[in-house]
């Protein structure tokens, strides 16, 4: 079987290290909020080219408390892609506010900057953009509209980390963002943990002190916080994971390359190829298939294993019953039919040849039952 993504062989390339990370910590006796932690954030922080990167427990707390710093929260809207994972939009309902659902482009899977602008009311106050797919959005068009209308720009950056927009990473592209480490990301800790990124010193100030319990110093509480540190181990491991990241990214762009230029099967839709640009780190790579169960079935027995992101739209979710008398046709033709191909930096050639044959032997069987 070639699997979706190796996560045992991706860390077993720095086994050694990793060790060796671990036993730092445990010789230090500090776990929590210490040098490797404030280390990391230094780090991470040139990395994405920002004054600022705080460390928290993971990808979600760290959209809810910077949507928490900013205080938005009841009465208020915040303006949200429609086929984003559920995570972006809890992060907004936790606090309180509204996220209002924008339809996506079908050519690229991210929001539309053309429909944004509909969506604004006197009471949205931010746009919260996710670069889905390891995929940057449209920030010109989407950073033009926010100043029209003073609106803060948050960046959900779980699926695009080291990914450009010209000349600026993701994490430098708003006011604010969020990052996930979860260990399937493209830069994924060995457990959960988390990110967020600004150049406001004040609103860093304030988020560091909002993921620990609200304090600013120790025993003195200016906000109602809550507990979102990363640990000393975690934080110890991205900072050696951290410096293979640009390196692990490039060969997912390869095999996209290779995916795209020769996988011909006009049942399968492709996502656009890439161009060297550096917008793209394909933390997945997403194609479009009618009879996506039946393509699935087919791969499985072909031994390759694919994973779908995602089955169910939000808006059609429990979670949101609000929602379900929507009617968000692009959204629901992509949750419908997308599906993922393996990609990751471990991924032999011989295994992405072996996929890309798989993909062009396929045939579509399924009887016509539309008569």
């Amino acid at each position: 079987m070639i699997k979706f993504l190796d996560l045992k062989a991706i860390n077993e390339r720095q086994r050694a290290e990793l060790d060796a990370a671990a036993k730092r910590v445990l010789d230090s006796g500090w776990y929590l909020l210490g040098q490797e932690d404030a280390a990391f954030e230094r780090e991470f922080a040139a990395y994405c080219g920002v004054k600022h990167a705080i460390a928290c427990a993971n990808g979600l707390d760290a959209l809810k408390l910077v949507i928490q710093a900013y205080g938005f929260g009841p009465g208020d809207e915040i303006i949200a892609p429609a086929n984003t994972y559920i995570a972006s939009l809890i992060a907004i309902s936790a606090n309180g506010a509204t996220p209002v659902l924008v339809e996506p482009r079908l050519d690229t899977y991210l929001i539309d900057p053309q429909r944004i602008e509909a969506a604004i009311t006197p009471r949205t106050k931010a746009i919260m953009v996710v670069h889905l797919y390891g995929r940057t959005c449209d920030m010109a068009a989407i950073a033009a509209i926010a100043r029209q209308h003073g609106l803060k720009v948050i960046e959900d950056c779980a699926q695009s980390h080291g990914a450009y927009c010209g000349e600026t990473r993701c994490g430098a592209l708003g006011d604010a963002a969020g990052f996930s480490f979860y260990p399937g990301k493209n830069l994924g800790c060995l457990g959960d943990g988390g990110a967020m990124t600004t150049n406001d010193d004040a609103l860093a100030e304030k988020l560091r002190a909002l993921r620990n319990y609200g304090s600013d110093v120790k025993y003195h509480f200016p906000y109602r916080g809550t507990n979102s540190r990363l640990d000393e181990i975690q934080a110890a491991y991205l900072r050696v994971k951290l410096p293979l990241l640009d390196a692990d990214n490039a060969r997912r762009v390869e095999i996209a390359a290779r995916y795209c230029r020769e996988i011909a099967n006009p049942r399968i839709t492709l996502p656009e190829a890439p161009t060297g640009k550096k917008d793209n780190v394909y933390h997945v790579f997403p194609v479009r298939t009618a009879n996506r169960d039946a393509f699935q079935s087919y791969l499985t027995e072909k031994g390759v294993q694919t994973v779908i992101h995602y089955p169910i739209p939000p808006h059609r979710q429990p979670a949101y019953t609000e929602w379900h008398g929507l009617s968000l046709p692009i959204t629901e033709e992509i949750h419908d039919t997308i599906i993922s191909l393996p990609i990751s930096p471990v991924m032999t050639d011989d295994e992405v040849a072996a996929v890309i044959a798989a993909v062009n032997a396929y045939e579509d069987r399924t009887p016509d039952t539309s008569l």
